[in-house]
């Protein structure tokens, strides 16, 4: 749920600056709400997208 909502987030660019949804990846990913493969599609989205 968690990996689909900010999938949604980073693909309509509604998510602040990268730096702010870079800390919540982190967090997301360090209380294991999304992997680690998730993460880096996340983050390679956000470098896309940013």
């Amino acid at each position: 749920m968690t990996y689909t909502y900010s999938k949604k987030v980073i693909e309509n660019g509604t998510y602040g600056t990268k730096e702010e949804m870079l800390v919540k990846l982190d967090v997301f990913l360090l209380n294991n709400r999304i992997t680690q493969e998730q993460y880096n599609e996340l983050v390679g989205l956000l470098n896309v997208t940013a």
